[in-house]
């Protein structure tokens, strides 16, 4: 149990959040969520001690145990992958090594024998000879070969790290348990293996997450900040976010009576609560909808930013046509015979254990680089858009306002036009005259989707399109990338976006491709008749 009292916190004479007052209780996973700089990662830091609030306080019983998911991935450098996993139960921990170090003595004493004895005592209330071998769980849970647990951290690649630091958190069955996008990184097996962890864990979870199909699967309550505030609804990210939507159409539609208002929430509160299928959660958790009332929906004050795609032109029967196509970076052949068609109605999700493979091949297709073997060819009604993956040589040393970078790619180059069209980007007001060179990683990502919709492509290449954005504009790109009548080809981490957007998925393997019509989850089903492998969003 968590209690936050009264809780404030203000930056640089800015008030983030103010009167908190929640209770995280056992048994229960509370996703945090709020647009970029609301304060989420800082809440969590409040909540595990790290920062401390303006006013108020945080009680938790000291004889609850609490981990943290850690973010610097150099921090256990110098320990085996074994010792930082097993480091999540720090008081376990420290007695092993006191333990190692008495029996390692030569003049061992009867003092050093009854410390001995102490230490065992505690070694095994905490469960310290399962200690080696439920780490060893953990890590091959998370898809990582047991081979590792005696390697160093320094040795690993950063995606293993993630993977055992995210080990570490969930190690000794701790009381509470706060993750920072946990499943950053991760491959949709180890992601699958954390949603079910966690669907039985009785612990208390707190989790920051931008993964919606994550946060709809194993959260029992919606944790928002907005409006300065930090309010807690019960119920999943989707329903949280239907009935916030909901609420702000009705707020819309002041001549409808109060009466009818209160009926058509009702209504929704109970058809949402018959429909728990997709969740993992126990039983005893579903049952939290059936006490919702009225006066507990949410209301937002998000902004979401229009993104929609139109083609000047329908495109033609031929798309696009890869035969053979090779290619070694730095030594290592990344592509090998890959060959697809691309019909006029596909929408096609690109899987693959290298994030490299799939960037070469977008690269290659849209002209960038050549490849070493094989060819490729677009038909000719065919006019293409790409979103890079890194996208900062298009702002680096631009001293440009967003307003006049925007230009560069408009037919209309009127203020009046520009100045509308950036607004429903989310750039407004004197935002428009900011210099390119100094934006975020959010606000340089929706420049680049306002880029995109300027040439009216029929076809759309996107590679990794929701990397720093939150939640609202994730969502804006999964709306706009599924109305959009043209072909796209993409990647992404997201889950719900390969879900909803794909109607095909092709995963580059080490040598050539699976190719197959469908879904995402149908593409799974089908992946898990053929191999046991692991595969990465």
């Amino acid at each position: 149990m968590i209690t936050v009292s009264n809780v404030s916190l203000q930056f640089g004479g800015q008030m983030l959040f103010k009167d908190v007052d929640l209770l995280f209780t056992a048994g229960n996973c509370y996703g945090v969520i709020g647009a970029n700089g609301a304060g989420k990662s800082t809440f969590l830091k409040i909540l595990n001690g790290e920062l401390e609030p303006t006013t108020g306080s945080v009680t938790i019983p000291k004889d609850l145990r609490m981990s943290v998911l850690r973010q610097d991935h150099f921090a256990f450098d110098e320990y085996t992958v074994q010792d930082t996993v097993i480091m999540g139960n720090k008081r376990l921990y420290d007695i092993m090594k006191e333990k190692d170090a008495l029996y390692a003595k030569e003049d061992f004493s009867e003092e050093d024998g009854n410390r001995a004895s102490e230490l065992e005592a505690e070694f095994a209330e905490l469960n310290g000879w399962e200690a080696e071998s439920d780490a060893s769980k953990l890590v091959q849970g998370l898809g990582l070969d047991e081979s590792i647990m005696y390697s160093e951290m320094s040795s690993l690649s950063g995606n293993e790290k993630v993977k055992v630091l995210l080990a570490q958190a969930l190690f000794g069955n701790p009381d509470i348990i706060l993750m920072d996008e946990p499943t950053n990184h991760l491959d949709i097996d180890a992601v699958a293996w954390l949603e079910d962890f966690l669907a039985e864990y009785f612990g208390t979870v707190i989790v920051v997450s931008h993964d919606r199909h994550f946060l709809n699967n194993v959260c029992t309550h919606t944790v928002d900040i907005d409006y300065g505030k930090i309010k807690m609804y019960v119920g999943n990210y989707e329903f949280w976010y239907e009935s916030s939507q909901l609420i702000q159409r009705m707020i819309k539609q002041q001549n409808k009576k109060n009466e009818e208002k209160i009926k058509e929430l009702q209504t929704f509160i109970q058809r949402f609560s018959a429909n728990k299928s997709k969740s993992k959660q126990a039983t005893s958790r579903r049952k939290l909808l059936d006490k919702l009332t009225v006066e507990e929906m949410p209301a937002s004050s998000r902004r979401y930013p229009f993104i929609g795609f139109d083609m000047e032109r329908e495109p033609g029967k031929d798309i696009l046509q890869v035969s053979g196509i090779s290619k070694t970076i730095d030594g290592v052949k990344v592509l090998n015979d890959v060959s697809f068609t691309i019909g006029r109605e596909d929408k096609v999700a690109f899987l693959g254990d290298s994030e490299i493979a799939i960037t070469t091949l977008f690269r290659i297709i849209t002209g960038e680089i050549e490849p070493d073997e094989g060819s490729f060819k677009w038909g000719s009604t065919i006019t293409t858009s790409y979103f890079p993956k890194d996208s900062d040589h298009f702002f680096e040393g631009c001293e440009m306002s967003i307003l006049d970078w925007i230009r560069q790619y408009s037919n209309d180059v009127t203020e009046t036009y520009l100045r509308g069209f950036l607004g429903r980007m989310l750039f407004s007001g004197d935002d428009i005259f900011k210099p390119v060179n100094v934006l975020s990683g959010g606000e340089k990502v929706r420049c680049m989707f306002s880029r995109m919709m300027l040439f009216n492509s029929n076809a759309l290449i996107l590679d990794q399109p929701t990397n720093h954005l939150d939640l609202e504009s994730i969502t804006a790109v999964n709306n706009g990338l599924r109305d959009f009548k043209g072909v796209v080809l993409f990647t992404s981490h997201d889950h719900e976006i390969v879900q909803t957007v794909a109607n095909r998925i092709i995963e580059i393997k080490d040598k050539g491709c699976w190719d197959k019509l469908g879904t995402y989850e149908e593409y799974v089903e089908w992946r898990r008749t053929q191999t046991s492998g692991t595969f990465t969003l």
